[in-house]
């Protein structure tokens, strides 16, 4: 089935896109939530996406567990939407997990999804150099995990003040 990967930075529009392409497709639609409500901010903009989403979308919370809740998500939905992998990534580093099986994992869940599938993801290589060895460590893994995703994705696209521009 067809893959999309959505690229763009903060507030580009990559996650109104990617709800447009999932929105595409007829039937049952799933959300597959990387984000974890760990302040009131996070809880409260959580629950307004919810809401804006409304009653097509049912929501699976994946923090950790991304390449199960793809799987989960496909067998009870016609198309799926992973939204973010740059917090999954996030999440990941800050368990200490080792990345390259997690990004292989993924890629093969994006190969064998068998309904059309979006991936969003920040590009974070385009600013500054961070500061400190984490933030450092955490570009480079993002750089590494949408080079990844983007080979086996069938579609690949960047959003910029709202505009698509697809790349593959």
């Amino acid at each position: 089935m067809t893959s999309t990967f959505i690229l763009g930075g903060a507030r580009s529009g990559k996650s109104r896109h990617a709800e447009g392409v999932i929105e595409a497709v007829s039937g049952r639609l799933a959300y597959v939530a990387t984000g974890e409500a760990l302040d009131d901010e996070m809880e409260a903009r959580i629950a307004r996406h919810r809401e804006e989403r409304g009653p097509r979308w049912s929501t699976i919370e994946a923090p950790h567990d991304l390449v199960g809740a793809i799987a989960r998500a496909a067998a009870e939905a016609d198309a799926v939407l992973v939204d973010c992998l740059t917090l999954w990534l996030s999440n990941l580093m800050l368990a200490d997990v080792p990345l390259p099986a997690q990004f292989e994992a993924l890629g093969r869940a994006v190969a064998d999804c068998p309904v059309p599938l979006a991936l969003v993801a920040n590009e974070v290589g385009l600013g500054l150099v961070p500061e400190t060895p984490l933030g450092r460590a955490f570009r480079d893994e993002a750089g590494r995990l949408n080079q990844h995703i983007a080979a086996v994705a069938d579609n690949v696209v960047f959003v910029a003040a709202g505009l698509p521009l697809r790349l593959k």
